[in-house]
């Protein structure tokens, strides 16, 4: 059975831990209530996330007296190491919600601390909602045309309660399973946020895990569990981007894969506890065949990676699969039992169905599974079944086939979710991450945060890339939305600004990326149908013509460049390259010779366009992202690895190198300002290594949200925020 904490018992955790009595506090228009565990403005209950309601009850309770940043970080974080970033954020999120730009309720005392200056007067108690008593959720009835001018706060809330209290519901019921699925669902872990990404130990007596609700490149941190009812225990403090948890044959440590200085390498902790200590580079996805030899991932160049075998020290080293196209990556393998086969996990770039390959020669091997984004799989321990996690009509399930020749068959269905396979060694059960999830876009202005869309599923940007943009003038905001369920297509939309009013823009397609013409008149978008190759496509915005297809061979990431032509990410060999055409697909040729990994925004003007791609011939495995002019001339680095944009007039650049994270859910972006004439900031020759290389260009500054569409200044952009719930269960068969 889950444990559900209803508001009561948050509040009484809340009054255990700062050793204060439950109260309700007033000041000014708002109410503390710690009873409840909620903050009100009037009759209108303002959204705080947990460890931002803990900030403001502790500087509440000592108003008058300076609190230091030292002593509100051991308050709030006492058992966890944080930056001081989560705490900034946390005061920046209470200064939003109760409107405090001026900093009059809770003031910075330069190099010392903070201080609550408002008066505070106790309130008495008020009867309390019942506990089990629902919250009432309102929503819109359906319409084609949406307001999205609704009480931030009431969304938020109706959304994290829908989320959570439906996964509560979904995950404790009593179900009647079919011919193929579990008999029986047991909950591992209890978390309020998330556990993904399981790992077996060899004797099923320990599972490792991410806290996390991301399992590729998260920031988040590794834990371990003893089954079946130890406490989880976090291991590492490691910011870096990581994922792949495997256990060495004897259990003793634990290897995941870190990215560091562009390189993906395998770091091994101590199961027990200790410090995280490099076993291999250039080696990533890495699980044991025996006490001595390794199955990994391995980069030839950017990004090409593939299958490898060897031992710690690299002898034995021999090849068992790279995928056909230079652009591939194989980034997890899981060998048979009897060590005679792999299943490979592999992106091009999105993730493709698994694979299965011999390992006894280098071969390109078979698809299996269901015909979907496959990211996790496994093998029962007689190796007779394939399991795998896939995506398929939008929503992620679990999967097995009988090997080597049987039908795939789902073995999980319904609302909620599931991803990643940990086969028990006795083959009666597997443990996997079930979760649920819901996707929003929101703006911020002057005003605070706003939320445009408040039905369906918002693409976020591991979906789609960039799944936002503002109109050149800012009173426009487009986005992607699925509009009935996962499985929807993924319609254009735009929000006015002014009337506060949503519309499709373009429908009938599911679209994967699109760009819209300076003049906003026009938007080029990328679709790709099931079993056929990615597609290009025109269309008006007044819908005066219906959409005309320009490309469909494979032709992809479109973005409209100088003088009306097309960019696009073109496939030629084993590489891609960025090339122009003319609006009728014709004209065709390569804009730069070297290959690209990505194309990643192009500037208002069309002069400029930024690149991910790897340019070193001494270090293939680096990669750069760069500014090159589209009329011609020298490129400049931006970065090693970042995202970077322009705000919608091109008067600021934006640079992010954050990853979110539990601890700082949000992230974050640099805003520089471009000089006037130019298209690009002042940028180190060397590029901008980090944010303190940003900031020390001149009238830089950190907004604390990443993966943003930028309106015309810093105060003003566009995000997704997505809410997931996941914990880890085991699935019994019979």
């Amino acid at each position: 059975m889950v444990k559900m904490h209803t508001r009561e018992e948050i509040a009484l955790s809340l009054a255990e831990r700062f050793e204060r009595p439950v109260r309700q506090y007033r000041f000014g228009d708002f109410k503390l209530d710690l009873q409840g565990g909620f903050l009100l403005r009037g009759s209108e209950e303002v959204a705080l996330r947990a460890k931002s309601f803990e900030v403001l009850t502790y500087l509440v309770e000592r108003q008058g007296r300076l609190v230091t940043k030292t002593e509100l970080i051991d308050a709030v974080w006492r058992d966890a190491a944080v930056t001081d970033n989560s705490l900034a954020q946390c005061l920046v999120e209470i200064r939003r919600a109760l409107e405090d730009d001026a900093q009059q309720l809770v003031r910075t005392v330069a190099r010392r601390g903070y201080l609550f200056a408002a008066s505070v007067t106790t309130a008495p108690l008020e009867f309390p909602r019942t506990a089990g008593e629902p919250v009432p959720i309102l929503a819109p009835p359906p319409s084609k045309r949406r307001d999205w001018r609704l009480p931030a706060v009431a969304i938020l809330l109706a959304v994290v309660l829908a989320i959570v209290a439906g996964a509560g519901i979904l995950f404790r019921m009593v179900r009647r399973p079919g011919a193929n699925e579990p008999a029986t669902y047991t909950q591992i872990t209890s978390f309020t946020d998330s556990a993904v990404a399981p790992a077996l130990s060899p004797d099923g007596r320990m599972v490792a895990f991410y806290r996390s609700d991301r399992t590729f490149l998260t920031a988040d941190q590794i834990y371990i569990k003893l089954l079946p009812n130890g406490e989880p225990v976090q291991l590492t403090h490691d910011p870096r981007p990581k994922y792949n948890l495997a256990f060495s044959p004897d259990g003793s440590r634990i290897a995941y894969t870190a990215i560091d200085n562009q390189s993906w390498n395998t770091y091994t902790v101590p199961s027990l506890g200790g410090d995280s200590t490099l076993l291999l580079p250039n080696a990533s996805g890495l699980t044991w065949l025996d006490e001595h030899s390794l199955l990994f991932s391995e980069m030839k160049t950017v990004p090409h990676m593939g299958i490898v075998t060897a031992t710690g020290n690299r002898s034995g080293h021999r090849e068992i699969y790279f995928p056909a196209h230079g652009r591939g990556m194989a980034h997890y393998s899981y060998a048979s039992p009897d060590r005679q086969w792999v299943l490979v996990v592999e992106m091009d770039p999105d993730w493709l169905p698994c694979r299965l390959v011999p390992m006894a020669a280098a071969s390109a091997g078979r698809q299996v599974g269901p015909p979907g984004a496959c990211t996790s799989a496994g093998w029962s321990p007689d190796g007779r079944w394939m399991y795998f996690g896939a995506t398929m009509a939008g929503r992620q399930h679990l999967w097995r086939q009988r090997f080597p020749d049987g039908q795939p068959e789902q073995i999980t269905s319904g609302t909620q979710e599931e991803d990643g396979v940990a086969v028990a060694p006795d083959g009666r059960s597997l443990i996997t991450s079930i979760f649920a999830r819901q996707s929003s876009v929101w703006i911020h202005d002057s005003k605070g945060d706003h939320a445009i869309s408040t039905e369906g599923y918002a693409a976020t940007p591991d979906e789609t890339g960039k799944p936002l943009s503002f109109s050149a003038d800012g009173k426009r905001l487009y986005y992607l939305l699925r509009r009935d369920s996962p499985a929807s297509p993924t319609e254009l939309w735009y929000a006015d600004l002014d009337s506060g009013k949503s519309e499709v823009a373009v429908s009938g397609f599911s679209i994967r990326a699109y760009d819209l013409s300076s003049d906003e008149k026009e938007v080029v978008f990328s679709t790709q149908p099931a079993g056929q190759s990615s597609q290009l496509w025109l269309a008006p915005l007044d819908r005066h013509a219906p959409p005309r297809r320009i490309a469909a061979t494979g032709e992809a990431d479109p973005h409209f460049g100088p003088d009306g032509q097309v960019l696009f990410r073109l496939t030629d060999g084993k590489q891609h390259y960025l090339a122009r055409m003319g609006r009728d697909g014709g004209g065709r040729t390569k804009v730069v010779p070297y290959p690209v990994i990505d194309i990643m925004s192009v500037s208002p003007d069309r002069r400029t366009v930024i690149l991910f791609t790897g340019l070193e011939p001494n270090s293939p495995t680096a990669v750069d992202v760069i500014a090159v002019p589209l009329a011609g001339g020298q490129a400049r680095r931006v970065c090693d690895v970042c995202s970077a944009w322009w705000s919608s007039d091109g008067r600021y650049f934006y640079v992010g190198f954050a990853l979110p994270s539990r601890t700082v859910p949000t992230g974050s972006m640099l805003a520089i300002p471009v000089p006037p004439g130019e298209n690009l900031p002042p940028l180190p020759a060397s590029g901008i290594r980090g944010e303190a290389d940003g900031l020390s260009i001149r009238g830089a500054k950190i907004v604390e949200q990443g993966d943003i569409a930028a309106g015309p200044d810093p105060s003003t952009y566009a995000y997704v925020k997505s809410v997931v719930h996941a914990n880890l269960f085991r699935l019994e068969f019979r």
